[in-house]
């Protein structure tokens, strides 16, 4: 079996389908890794989730920060933002299937040595904690879908702190898993930085620049950021090249060295660049 894993898709269904075709995708032999935001922003979100709903077992996905707000807009949880290019999803025949399946997902997977999440981890979590963290946050979420759903937006707590209970530790973990980009060495968060870092002396630094963090001995797996492209550093992977912005869908095969070449399909710009 070879593994390949596949940045934010973002609704575009397109892309994903020339992109399967240049890694000849086979279901017999193939599994996909799929980091989140499956959905939004592109023209074909309804047909970029049934195509990854489809490949059942041969699809390994983590929720994306868009993937929550598809679940929070149909639960009643959030309203639509003007951006939102998720309507044919929620009118979709299938759509209670879609979002049953979609409500299911992780926030974490690991695999041996291998980690995915969508956006990152900070630096005080190992890899044993951010796995027990995902599923206490996957637990609430499925116990009371409207709740978790509609009191995960805001950016506070922003600073790690074990004693976190409640929606401000549930919160505050999704906003890791899902939103983050950088942060200080003692885990507090910056969400408003949706570009390239902030350049020194600035206490923020992209979560994987910090050399003494505790997930260190896992190669992380994320996407999330397009302004930074692909990102291949030792124990770091990052795929969000930038579809639907214009950029590519690109897909790493894991188990092949690390400098081996990716395999990318250049995207039609259907959005201008304005965060994420």
């Amino acid at each position: 079996m070879t593994r390949y894993a596949i940045g934010d898709l973002q609704g575009c269904d397109r892309e994903l389908r020339e992109l399967l075709a240049r890694l000849k995708f086979s279901a017999d032999r193939d599994q996909l890794w799929f980091v989140g935001d499956l959905v939004n922003r592109g023209p074909g979100s309804l047909a970029a989730l049934r195509l990854v709903h489809a490949l059942g077992g041969n699809a390994v996905c983590v929720l994306g920060n868009h993937d929550l707000h598809l679940l929070a807009v149909a639960y009643g949880a959030h309203k639509r933002r003007k951006s939102d290019t998720l309507d044919e999803v929620l009118a979709a025949p299938d759509r209670e299937p879609l979002l049953q399946w979609l409500l299911s997902l992780p926030l974490l997977h690991r695999q041996g040595r291998d980690l995915m999440v969508h956006a990152g981890l900070i630096p005080q979590w190992s890899a044993d904690f951010a796995a027990r963290l995902a599923t206490e946050v996957s637990a609430a979420l499925q116990h009371d879908p409207p709740a978790v759903l509609g009191s995960m937006y805001g950016n506070e707590p922003d600073r790690w702190d074990a004693a976190l209970a409640g929606m401000q530790r549930l919160r505050f973990a999704i906003n890791v898993f899902t939103r983050m980009r950088v942060c200080t060495v003692d885990g507090r968060l910056d969400l408003t930085i949706k570009g390239a870092p902030a350049a020194a002396p600035s206490p923020l630094r992209p979560w994987f620049e910090h050399p003494q963090r505790a997930s260190r001995d896992q190669r992380v797996i994320f996407g999330h950021w397009s302004a930074l492209g692909l990102v291949r550093r030792a124990g770091i992977l990052g795929l969000d090249s930038g579809c639907v912005w214009g950029g590519s869908l690109t897909a790493a095969n894991l188990d092949a060295a690390d400098e081996a070449p990716v395999i990318a399909v250049a995207c039609k710009a259907y959005r201008n660049v304005d965060g994420e």
